[in-house]
């Protein structure tokens, strides 16, 4: 016992040593193992504290929240009348910097409808900044493991993943609900709008979207700036602001001018740009934004400044003049070691044996519906095909659909993980939503038929390592 004491002492002293010392990156490039991290949470978390409520939730609603040992914070929501389960939240983004509180705050009342249909909610900041999966994964359990310790232990604890949470969430089921594991941590998951190709392919086409920009507008960089390769994001040191790259992208397309007001270049670049990539307009400037700092993230904190993609053998069309697009758009190759590396912290392997159910808009603006189809084949290859059911709706979301949407797919999947044979299906989950909206509103555009289409059909094949 001594022994045992002295290990989950080091343990601890492992797990807080790597993260919380000002060297942030350490916890990017070499996270404490999932055991580890197990053993340190139990032995010391800290018992949240009462914390005030954003708006938005039920009245009587119980806030707690706190810092964990590795220096995330959070914020646990309890319902007046809890139904026993527990919905832990992986959130979207990622945020890039130090973590803070005020996220979790706006991530509860976002989901709020989850407290209102009587679950208790969870939800992390994860411990540090950028395009780290495996460390949010291990953040996500940590927060589970402060619940049961501090608050109260769930009947049913589902895994929520939105956006690039949904990635976050996949590996999550995979390291603490995978085959190898005797006791799953999870009992359902629920995949939300997720970015669930994985980092190695979800991001392609904004590398793309670089280097089309670039042939475009030749303006980031600018020609008198120090030049370097787009999928960089940015070099090191560089002082560009989201204002200047939005005043860049105005000069050049037009985008915050009404169509009307626009030159003719600048409406003939948009539109070009917008048919090439496949993108709607309203969605240029975010993807240009990620396309440049986490980029920038992911090269210089994740794969020791190489690069995980490119674009030899991409074939570019729906420009006035595709041959001489193709003929003068930058070219990269992506490094295989980079690859790799970078597909290890974020690819999902589908190797998760509890039911997984997800949903998607069909015209989401920033994560392409066709990610769906990659991450199905994903889970056909791990053999747990089985696992999974996936939803589409008549939306033009991305962050939020509506209120009926998330306690119909919830109820559901509770059902499934209670019993095998309940396995839903996209007609039950459309039923469910409607018999919803009675109690929670209006909202449900379920697409029952819908199959997306195969994800290189939305983004331009290219040769790979």
């Amino acid at each position: 016992m001594q022994m045992m004491r002295e290990i989950s002492k080091r343990a601890l002293q492992l797990a807080a040593g790597l993260c919380l010392s000002p060297w942030l990156l350490a916890c990017a490039t070499a996270p404490v193992p999932p055991a580890q991290v197990a053993v340190a949470a139990e032995a010391a978390e800290l018992a949240p504290t009462q914390r005030a409520c954003p708006s938005g939730l039920p009245a009587d609603t119980r806030c707690l929240g706190g810092q964990d040992s590795a220096g995330a914070f959070y914020l646990i929501a309890m319902p007046p009348v809890w139904t026993g389960v527990l919905v832990l939240h992986a959130h979207g983004g990622p945020e890039l910097g130090a973590p803070k509180l005020e996220r979790s705050a706006e991530d509860l009342t976002r989901w709020a409808v989850m407290v209102k249909a009587g679950h208790a909610w969870a939800g992390s900041t994860f411990r540090q900044g950028g395009v780290a999966v495996r460390a949010a994964a291990e953040d996500t359990e940590r927060l589970r493991q402060i619940f049961v310790a501090h608050v109260a232990k769930p009947k049913q604890t589902i895994l929520h993943g939105q956006s690039w949470g949904a990635g976050v969430a996949a590996k999550a089921a995979e390291m603490y609900a995978g085959p190898d594991r005797k006791t799953p941590a999870y009992d359902g998951v629920l995949l939300t709008s997720g970015v669930l190709a994985g980092g190695t392919l979800s991001y392609d086409f904004r590398l793309d979207l670089r280097v089309v920009y670039q042939y475009l507008c030749s303006n980031h960089p600018l020609p008198q700036e120090p030049q370097y390769p787009l999928w960089m994001g940015l070099p090191p040191g560089s002082t560009l602001t989201r204002a200047d790259l939005a005043q860049r992208a105005d000069a050049c397309l037009g985008l915050r001018q009404p169509a009307a007001q626009r030159s003719a270049e600048q409406q003939q670049r948009l539109q070009t740009l917008l048919r090439v990539i496949r993108i709607p307009e309203r969605s240029v400037l975010g993807h240009l934004n990620w396309a440049t700092w986490h980029f920038q993230d992911v090269v210089q904190k994740r794969t020791g400044g190489l690069s995980p993609w490119g674009n030899i053998g991409a074939q570019y069309s729906g420009s006035a003049d595709d041959v001489a697009l193709n003929a003068a758009v930058l070219r990269y190759r992506a490094d295989p070691a980079a690859v790799a590396s970078f597909g290890r912290d974020s690819d999902p392997t589908g190797r998760i044996r509890v039911p997984v159910l997800g949903v998607h808009a069909v015209h989401d603006p920033v994560a392409f519906v066709e990610l769906e189809a990659q991450f199905r084949r994903t889970m056909q290859a791990a053999g747990q095909a089985g696992h999974q059911v996936q939803t589409f709706t008549d939306d033009h979301e991305h962050s939020y659909l509506s209120d009926p949407v998330y306690p119909a797919l919830l109820d559901e999947l509770l059902a499934w993980t209670q019993d095998s044979a309940r396995q839903p299906t996209p007609q039950s989950v459309a039923a469910r939503c409607l018999a919803l909206q009675a109690r929670f509103g209006p909202g449900c555009r379920f697409l029952p038929d819908y199959q997306p289409a195969e994800l290189d059909t939305r983004v331009v094949p290219r040769q790979r390592p």
